[in-house]
């Protein structure tokens, strides 16, 4: 569960955050979300040239049917474990940062492999250090990172993702450490 100051996304009194639905039981909510994104997951992601707009807008599609601020940067201060997001003043100068590095860098196309999935550690540890939603950051990084992947001509092999595996590597990474992320990113990208 994320920690937030002063969340203006939830119900009053409530850690629910407010969806289109007005469905006010958190378990009752995460199946519908679940059950929302994996349907439009199912769809082709919007077009886009893998910048700022286009994330915002694959995070849109995800979860345009569960909350009404789909695709817009957070407004409030998050933390997770006791360890704090990107401030939300600060999200979008930094996700300018982040996606102008990435495109410098020709979306990562045209490297290796290993190259690739080093690229993309570093891109996808600091886009989650940044966390500009304020739910659905995790699902948003998955499809754009596939997107990445194979318009890099590394496409992933989720088959060979261990999620609790996968998650402890984003947690070392948040805290520095992207050792353990480069070599799930790695494995993926394997043949």
């Amino acid at each position: 569960m994320y920690d937030a100051v002063h969340d203006l996304y939830c119900y009053e009194g409530t850690t629910v955050l407010k969806n289109i639905p007005d469905i006010r039981d958190q378990a009752s909510l995460n199946e519908f979300e679940a059950a929302m994104t994996m349907q439009r997951s199912d769809e082709p992601l919007p077009a886009g040239r893998l910048s700022v707009a286009h994330y915002c807008a694959i995070h849109r599609h995800l979860f345009q049917d569960v909350y009404p601020w789909a695709g817009e940067f957070r407004t409030v201060r998050m933390s997770k474990g006791g360890s704090a997001f990107c401030y939300p003043e600060y999200i979008e100068q930094e996700m300018q940062k982040l996606f102008d590095n990435l495109k410098d860098q020709n979306h990562l196309r045209e490297l290796s492999a290993d190259e690739f999935a080093t690229g993309a550690t570093h891109f996808l540890a600091t886009l989650n250090a940044i966390h500009p939603f304020r739910e659905g950051n995790g699902r948003a990084q998955t499809s754009f990172l596939l997107l990445l992947a194979d318009r890099a001509t590394h496409p992933l092999n989720l088959d060979k993702l261990v999620p609790g595996r996968f998650m402890e590597a984003m947690i070392a990474s948040f805290e520095k450490d992207e050792e353990q992320l480069a070599v799930e990113l790695k494995r993926l990208v394997s043949r």
